[in-house]
Parts: C-alpha cells; sequence; structure tokens
C-alpha cells in the first residue's frame, strides 16, 4: 500500500514536471512581459499613454477622447482593464484609453503573445497593434503597421489581421489582410499572437495559425518589418472601421488584457 502510493505521488510529480516543460518555449527566450499583477494603473516604466482624439480621431474618425484615468485604465485582479465610458471629455462623447511601449519597449521580430478578453456592443474597437519605431521621423505608413488583432461588434467574433506599409495599406486598398470567426472573444479569453521573423508574419489565435503575411522581396516600400515596432493596446469606439453608429446603451465597457508576453 505504502509503495503504491509512493509509486503514485512519484508520477504525479512527473507529470507536473513535464505538464511545465511542455508549456516552456526551449527555443525562445522571455524578453519582456507584464503579467499585470501588480499596483492599481499600468507599469508607467513599461507604458505610457496617448491622450486626447488626435487629429482627425487618430486618422480614423474615431468618438473618444483617450484619458490616462484610473476610469479608464486600471489594474483589477490580475488584469489590465481598458474601459470605454460614456462621458463627455473635450467636446467627445466618450473616453477611453490608449497604451503604448513608445520610447518604453522596441523589439524587432519575436514572437508576442497577449491574452485578452473582448468588449461587447455595436460601435467598439478593441485592438492590439504594432507601429514602426520611426513613425515620428517617416511617418505613417511607411513605418509599417502590424495589427494582431482587431474586432467590431458590426461583425462580432469576426477577429481582422493586416500589414500595411508604403505600398500596401488601407486608404490604397492594397493592404494585406484576412479576417475569420473565432468563437466567444467577448465571453472568454484567447491569446492573440504574432510570430515576426525577417520572412513573415504569422498570426495565430489559441496556437491556430489564420494567416500570413510573406516577405516577397520588393523591399521596404511593400515590407518595412525588419525594423524595430513597439506595441499598443487601445479600445476605440466609432471609427472608419465600426462606422458612426454607438449603441449607448452598453456603455461602460472595456477590454481586459491578462498578460503581454514578448518571446525572441
Amino acid at each position: 500500500m505504502r509503495l503504491s502510493l509512493i509509486i503514485t505521488i512519484l508520477s504525479l510529480h512527473s507529470f507536473g514536471l513535464f505538464a511545465q516543460q511542455s508549456n516552456k518555449k526551449p527555443h525562445l527566450k522571455l524578453v519582456w512581459q507584464d503579467e499585470f499583477n501588480t499596483g492599481k494603473g499600468p507599469d508607467t516604466t513599461k507604458w505610457k499613454y496617448d491622450i486626447g482624439n488626435g487629429q482627425g480621431g487618430w486618422g480614423n474618425n474615431e468618438l473618444q477622447y483617450y484619458t490616462n484615468e484610473a476610469s479608464n485604465a486600471r489594474i483589477e485582479n490580475g488584469k489590465l482593464i481598458i474601459e470605454a465610458r460614456k462621458e463627455n471629455k473635450q467636446g467627445q462623447k466618450y473616453t477611453s484609453a490608449r497604451l503604448l511601449t513608445q520610447g518604453k519597449a522596441k523589439w524587432t521580430y519575436g514572437q508576442f503573445e497577449i491574452r485578452a478578453k473582448l468588449p461587447k456592443g455595436m460601435g467598439t474597437w478593441p485592438a492590439i497593434w504594432m507601429l514602426g519605431d520611426n513613425i515620428i521621423k517617416d511617418g505613417w505608413p511607411l513605418c509599417g503597421e502590424i495589427d494582431i488583432m482587431e474586432e467590431v461588434w458590426k461583425e462580432p467574433n469576426v477577429i481582422n489581421w493586416s500589414a500595411h506599409s508604403k505600398m500596401l495599406n488601407w486608404p490604397k486598398g492594397t493592404q494585406k489582410t484576412n479576417k475569420a470567426l473565432v468563437e466567444n472573444v467577448t465571453d472568454t479569453f484567447h491569446v492573440y499572437r504574432l510570430d515576426w521573423t525577417k520572412a513573415y508574419l504569422k498570426f495565430y489565435v489559441d496556437d491556430k495559425l489564420y494567416y500570413t503575411v510573406e516577405n516577397d522581396g520588393r523591399g521596404i516600400d511593400y515590407y518595412p518589418f525588419t525594423a524595430p515596432q513597439f506595441l499598443i493596446l487601445n479600445l476605440a469606439i466609432g471609427g472608419n472601421m465600426p462606422g458612426s453608429v454607438v449603441d449607448d446603451s452598453i456603455f461602460p465597457v472595456k477590454m481586459e488584457v491578462d498578460y503581454v508576453r514578448v518571446y525572441q
């Protein structure tokens, strides 16, 4: 009886070690992370805020005013909460938050994992995305943009992935883009992942590959993704992608982020 118990304990211990090891990425090193487990607000050594409505609603006719207030961005129960609210601010009818690592952290290539639960409601536009660190000098779209996840409620549970460059971008209607139905993105957490190399961008949800953008060798005007980019998390209301119709009964509404992890 005692021997059987010892064998059982050893077996369970071995299984636990195997489970831990199987979750590791032996070919990659964790180089940056935020687990959102400490403090009441976003870590200012890792994140900064965009404030305001930007020129033309951040170039997308968005309807919200971004703030750095706790009502719009805070840490709760080990999650980053980005909350959009119906309240007047500087002439806008809604407030929300946009966090970015610009000036704090940037990367060239890697695997990016963001575990998040998305908001519900007409007019919401949550996004997890990246911009080239040279945006101030060279502007958009020359800097390049990688959209790891976008969702708009006029197509519930449909996830969009895109890559924009000088020659391939949405004003021209030439961007590299795809979308697919992913069940329950507003009810449960999913892991949105980008694998980025010199040769390709690969977009995953929960380890399932949905879309690939390849470097076809035509140069940086088509594939500028050979230089540093920074990460952005935001929840917009209205704009070019979701349209101008907003259901005011949904507010407050939030995007929850469990963690952000970067491997190289």
